[in-house]
């Protein structure tokens, strides 16, 4: 391990010197000034604090720690002693003095220790210094705490969280499947330690496969995202697990209604390790999900990550190891129902360096490999077999300007093969392979020089596709943030977009098991995006923060299933388009120990389909929603949500006819009881089903006994037991409801 470390950092300095290479007009060091820089982490167990606040007395401003928990002041005055403050959510804030060196950078880090009340007031201001200028459109950072405060339906859950983010919706309460501005729920990226996830979810899709137990930080784009981002239309989920105890060997166990989970954490020589599992011991409870029927699921996932960071080997490296991989299983024993196999399986490793100069460097190898089967046994499902495999290698670097400006560059290598074998709806087998490799250049300037101006411009340039038609194509990006008063700043964003992995979805079905991905055939063009969005925040008072939002986003080259295919030599896809626009409106209060947050979303969205224009099934006009949580004390905290939304799109039925069944050419033929009615449908989603809404409520309480604490959770889901159509069966006409009143439990040990 050692000697491979050696060679490495024998080639680090060749890729510093290229890397400085397109560093130009560089300050020259002045003896009067110096720089500073430093790492916050948790006191107790020596977890980085990402996106802490910073802020210095003296000159009235701050920063913000980046993903891996660092800040960077690349301009002060020296030889004088200045009041730096470290503030995060739900710990305590600390104020040292520190003593600037000319011409060095000089070290001061912050070991934060954890409240058990939560302070709000220092936050708050310290948010509204540090992103005076930050362009940061469409960017959502989600804390794990906050997460956990919400009412859980059976699993606390990553994705069903971002419901409450205005611009993101759902199509039912038994999916965690995300919609978000119009865009199909392939077009989002999710990236766990920077490896693309596929297929990420659990039994029917009711949950991820992210335990938020493993989770540190989270980085949510919801549209807009900038260069260093790639490879979808819509959305990115950045996803970074914890490190592990840096300090003690702890650990921690908990059991909900469907599944039993552990955690185990610890330092080794140099590092840490973390290590979570998470298994289903039981499905009665998702009845409440399936219409009071019962499925035989049987699942898994676990996730382990090792770090390493020898400062006698390496200053300023840091080494990680991860590996994730997750496992779903329905074994029906009765041979006329099909049974469903998925899989994910993910490899990677990282080095993040810090040097001696105000630069930042990141590399990412990761293997990415996703399995699914569908096996129709004796039943009229259709056979499904997809298996896919992405190596990516990815290097990205940050250099900090004395005038705070940032530039931002890199590389990414791609290679994705494919393979599916799948049964259409006229029972035609098809057999789609592909494999393609492709060569990315990303950078962006970051102009941050001007307290009231910040601006984000650059892009990514595709040499090779890994799709026959996505090479030589630029993604253009910008970002930008106007603050004309201190409380209230103007924010835009305008991008390009191209994904050449899709999947076969068919928007007939009410719930599909997993979706097969493939490369887009040769003989479709590379689907394509534009994203116009411009913003507007207000902080009202300290503690009242107003944010609004608009968006316009056009869809070209999407894939669709060609439903009129009806030889083995028709396409199994064609292309479509889309358009979506709409505003979204949020506010948050936080005051003392209380936090209310509500949003509305007004939405459109359209898709064109063989010159058909519809609307998706996930179009809401209306969507509002609110959270109310609160800290009790003495251990206690308690959270109220509830969700409105107009109906979604379906396809009525106009008409019946009657088909003759003839099934037995060996018995006598009875035309008159072998007669089958079938459904005459409308336009296509036409019809408007009732409107949703459900209350949900949350009460949790934190014991410690003895060397142990412990976490109980009760929450209670459709409080008023709402009962919100799910579909109508068209060949009963009966009502399928979502979830009824539902009461949950779960309890957590950790020692």
């Amino acid at each position: 391990m050692v000697i491979f470390l050696r060679i490495l950092r024998i080639r680090i300095p060749f890729l510093v010197l290229l890397i400085c290479l397109f560093i130009v007009n560089q300050d020259v060091h002045s003896q009067s000034m110096g720089k500073l820089r430093g790492l916050v982490t948790d006191s107790s167990s020596g977890e980085s604090l990402a996106y802490a606040n910073i802020f210095i007395k003296e000159i009235n401003s701050g920063a913000s720690t980046n993903e891996h928990g660092y800040y960077f002041f690349p301009a002060l005055k020296a030889n004088k002693y200045y009041t730096v403050t470290a503030s995060y959510l739900g710990y305590k804030s600390k104020t040292e003095k520190v003593f600037i060196a000319p011409n060095k950078i000089t070290i001061a880090g912050f070991k934060l220790t954890p409240v058990s009340v939560e302070l709000q007031t220092i936050e708050k201001v310290g948010k509204k210094i540090v992103n005076r200028n930050e362009t940061d459109l469409g960017l959502k950072r989600i804390a794990i705490s906050s997460i956990k405060a919400l009412p859980s339906g059976v699993e606390t859950d990553v994705f069903r969280s971002l419901q409450y983010i205005p611009g993101v919706n759902f199509t039912a309460d038994v999916s965690a499947k995300y919609y978000v501005r119009g865009g199909d729920n392939n077009q989002n990226l999710v990236l766990l330690n920077g490896a693309p996830v596929y297929n990420p979810f659990h039994a029917l899709g009711l949950f991820s496969v992210i335990d938020p137990d493993m989770i540190k930080n989270i980085k949510f784009y919801k549209g807009g995202f900038t260069a260093e981002y790639g490879g979808r239309l819509s959305t990115v989920m950045d996803l970074i697990t914890v490190d592990g105890n840096l300090n003690k060997y702890s650990g921690q166990a908990s059991l909900s209604l469907l599944t039993a989970k552990a955690m185990v954490e610890g330092p080794i020589p140099h590092g840490s390790f973390a290590f979570t599992g998470r298994k289903s011991y039981s499905t009665k409870i998702l009845k409440n999900f399936l219409n009071d029927k019962t499925i035989p699921f049987d699942f898994y996932d676990a996730s382990f990550k090792l770090n390493y960071s020898n400062q006698n080997l390496i200053p300023g490296a840091k080494f990680i190891l991860h590996y994730f991989t997750s496992n779903d299983k329905l074994n029906n024993k009765d041979l006329f129902k099909e049974d469903f196999f998925w899989q994910n399986n993910i490899f990677g490793f990282s080095w993040y360096e810090v040097y001696n100069i105000p630069l930042f460097s990141e590399m990412n190898i990761s293997v990415s490999n996703f399995k699914g089967k569908v096996s129709p046994n004796l039943s009229n499902a259709r056979t499904v077999n997809n298996k896919l495999q992405e190596i990516t290698f990815k290097y990205k670097f940050n250099y900090l300007y004395d005038n705070k400006d940032e530039l931002v560059g890199g590389l990414q290598v791609s290679s994705l093969n494919t393979n599916l074998l799948f049964e259409n709806n006229n029972g035609l087998l098809s057999h789609i392979d592909g494999r393609g490799s492709n060569f990315v250049l990303f950078a962006k300037y970051k102009l941050l020089r001007f307290e009231q101006i910040g601006l984000d411009i650059g892009g990514r340039y595709n040499f090779t596709g890994i799709s026959k038609n996505g090479a030589n194509y630029f993604e253009p990006r910008i970002s930008f943030t106007y603050r004309p008063f201190a409380s209230i700043s103007v924010k835009a964003a305008w991008g390009k977009y191209q994904q050449e992995v899709t999947t076969i979805s068919d928007e007939n079905e009410v719930v599909s098991l997993f979706e097969p991905y493939i490369i887009v055939p040769q003989y479709l063009k590379t689907p394509r995006a534009t994203h116009y969005s411009l913003g507007l925040d207000i902080y009202l008072t300290e503690f009242w923060n107003v944010q609004s939002e608009v968006y316009y986003k056009t869809l070209s080259n999407i894939t669709a299933i060609n439903e009129n295919k009806k030889f083995s030599g028709d396409p199994d896809l064609v292309s479509a388009k889309g358009e979506s626009y709409g505003l979204e409106l949020s506010s948050d209060i936080s005051l003392g120990s209380f936090r209310l947050t509500t949003s509305y979303t007004l939405a459109y969205a359209y898709k064109t389909v063989d010159n058909w224009l519809y609307y998706p099934k996930y179009d809401s006009r209306h969507y509002f929603n609110f959270i109310l949580e609160t800290n009790l004390g003495k251990g206690w905290k308690a959270s109220l949500t509830w969700v409105f939304k107009t109906g979604l799109p379906f396809t009525p039925t106009t008409g019946f006819y009657q088909k003759l069944l003839l099934n037995d050419f060996r018995g006598d033929w009875d035309i008159y009881s072998n007669y089958i009615p079938f459904s005459i449908l409308g336009d296509k989603n036409i019809g408007r089903l009732p409107n949703y809404h459900r209350m949900d409520i949350s009460l949790s309480k934190a014991v410690k006994l003895g060397f142990a604490k412990f976490f109980i959770n009760a929450s209670i889901i459709n409080l008023y037991n709402r009962k919100n159509i799910f579909f109508f069966d068209r060949s009963t006409g009966k009502q399928v409801n979502m979830l009824p009143f539902l009461p949950t439990f779960s309890v957590k040990v950790k020692i």
